[in-house]
């Protein structure tokens, strides 16, 4: 049996700060592990500016109620569990995913939690550090085969782990980076290469 671990944001869901950043007008957070590769850095830069204009877990959940799946991702989702035990490793948080897991009907995710008090977010809590590797690690200790699919830097440890790592629609710099993954822009071509047992 095999097992396909996904990221989350930007391969089946858009970006949940840069969502926030367009509907608060926040430029300073659009920044993503795609310009940040250190998560810590990028948190502590997040949860600064956050604090700085006054935005409260509830404003951020305000936004990722009316956000919805990437086009096209419900129905690849769907394909894909059809024929493999699909797991979502991503480095998002519990507080936030809940809206859009629940449009992609519920598939297994693991994450992060945020730490806040009342409406404050004052920091957060890792499952533990690179978790995305380690639980590709664990799996192939169970003899499952797993392949990977991701778009940014924090995916890269998961993608070395897996069977099989494939990056989507990443940009130029991460393809650049690292040829040593397939490359994909579609969910057809997604699905096919999952599947693709080279």
């Amino acid at each position: 049996m095999e097992v396909v671990c996904l990221d989350f944001e930007g391969v089946l869901i858009p970006e949940i700060w840069i969502e926030v950043a367009e509907r608060t007008g926040i430029d300073a957070l659009r920044a993503t592990t795609r310009d940040i590769p250190d998560y810590d850095k990028l948190m502590s830069q997040r949860l600064r500016v956050v604090a700085e204009n006054g935005l409260g877990l509830g404003d951020i959940q305000a936004v990722i109620q009316e956000m919805g799946p990437m086009d096209g991702a419900a129905a690849f989702l769907g394909d894909l569990r059809q024929s493999a035990q699909v797991l979502i490793l991503s480095d998002t948080f519990y507080e936030f995913a809940q809206p859009l897991v629940r449009q992609l009907d519920w598939p297994t995710l693991f994450c992060h939690h945020l730490i806040s008090e009342e409406d404050t977010i004052t920091g957060y809590k890792l499952r533990m550090k690179d978790h995305k590797r380690h639980a590709v690690q664990a799996f192939k200790d169970l003899r499952f085969r797993v392949t990977a699919a991701g778009d940014s830097y924090n995916d890269i440890s998961m993608l070395s782990e897996a069977d099989k790592g494939i990056l989507f629609r990443s940009p130029d710099n991460v393809k650049a980076e690292f040829p040593q993954f397939s490359s994909c822009e579609s969910y057809d071509d997604l699905l096919a290469a999952i599947r693709d047992r080279k």
